[in-house]
């Protein structure tokens, strides 16, 4: 496709765009889709062609949360400043997005990329298999927006393949699977179905799994860089340092993404009901409703573990992750309390020094 010459609609522009869009076409604004972000700069895509944009200084002030600010996706106003450069005047509203907590004890939201209709998540079928990460995986992608899909890779080295496979429906039995071969480009062409003119598809996994042997296939060249992993444990390196939507010649775009050295959750008990259905269905034969599913009697999740019908360690991951976003919710509450109680201070101020102004007249 033409950079130069841009066709909006085969980035994704469409009615949802354009009608959050309208009140910033009148201020002679125009769109623009975030493919890149350096720093403080950010690489667009318009209908100019690529432009270099920085943020207006309105944008930062009113953007009290880093994830109001523009991410790899995001639709945004632009104002043209010169032919290779502008400046982001506002985000429009996201159709999806991709969250987690930052990594470390700051308990804040990180929006990662936007605007995403499927997300593969990719997993080597080698000594790197994780059950319990696939599932931290499908936690994030389920209050996202956008629709997952299971990408195994290195099928040509797996030895019980069907075994995985059977695995991965006992988790997700509603939920594509697809067995490839990057490196051979072996099973890659049927992921052509979740592209086409502007569909966008992002790849989510750890690191070495071949997100970057895989955009390299659909692209028919080799344009990501791409690294070998231990033999040991089969983990990889960090080789793609930064995310970046990527145009395909056959129609559609990728963004592939860095491996998460920290994959920590922003979600809500909804989230992992979705997830975790199964034990949502048991939870409702307990006989009491607030049962935490540990020790209390009549416990219909217990027994379905004791009766072989529930797998063990996912009980024990479901209960891991419920913990975990407990102290989440606790965490948010409490930045929550204190935000109203910084703004209700800020409102005190401001009205005293009103009055005391109209005092002076």
């Amino acid at each position: 496709m033409d950079i130069f010459n841009l066709d909006l609609e085969a980035i994704g522009w469409d009615f949802f765009f354009e009608d959050n869009f309208a009140k910033y076409k009148e201020e002679g604004l125009i769109p623009g889709r975030i493919s890149e972000v350096q720093l403080k700069n950010f690489v667009l895509l318009t209908k100019n062609g690529e432009i270099e944009g920085r943020i207006s200084g309105k944008l930062r002030f009113e953007a009290d949360e880093k994830n109001k600010l523009p991410v790899v996706g995001d639709w945004v106003a632009l104002k043209i400043e010169s032919n290779t450069k502008g400046t982001i005047h506002a985000v429009l509203p996201r159709k999806s997005k991709f969250s987690r907590k930052v990594p470390g004890k700051v308990t804040e939201e990180q929006v990662m990329i936007s605007n995403v209709d499927t997300v593969w998540i990719v997993s080597g079928l080698d000594q790197d298999f994780n059950i319990q990460r696939i599932e931290r995986y499908l936690m994030l992608v389920s209050k996202s927006g956008a629709k997952p899909v299971l990408v195994l890779n290195k099928a040509d080295i797996c030895i019980g393949l069907e075994d995985r496979i059977q695995e991965l429906k006992k988790i997700a039995p509603t939920i594509p699977i697809h067995t490839v071969s990057a490196e051979l480009n072996e099973g890659v062409g049927e992921l052509y179905q979740y592209l086409g003119k502007g569909k966008t598809v992002a790849l989510l996994g750890s690191s070495g799994v071949g997100k970057s042997t895989i955009t390299n296939k659909l692209l028919g060249f080799n344009r990501q860089k791409v690294g070998s992993v231990r033999e040991w444990d089969s983990h990889g390196r960090h080789i793609t340092t930064f995310r970046e939507l990527i145009i395909l010649p056959k129609g559609g775009m990728i963004i592939d993404n860095p491996g998460m050295r920290e994959l920590q959750l922003w979600s809500e008990d909804e989230d992992i009901n979705q997830v975790f259905d199964d034990i949502e269905l048991l939870s409702r034969q307990c006989k009491f409703r607030d049962c935490s599913h540990r020790n209390e009697p009549g416990c219909a999740v217990k027994n379905a573990i004791r009766d072989g019908k529930l797998d063990l360690r996912r009980y024990e991951h479901y209960l891991k992750l419920k913990k975990e976003l407990e102290f989440l919710s606790i965490k948010q509450n409490g930045l929550t309390r204190v935000a109203e109680k910084t703004r209700g201070k800020n409102i005190s101020k401001y009205a005293k020094v009103v009055g005391k102004l109209k005092t002076r007249e």
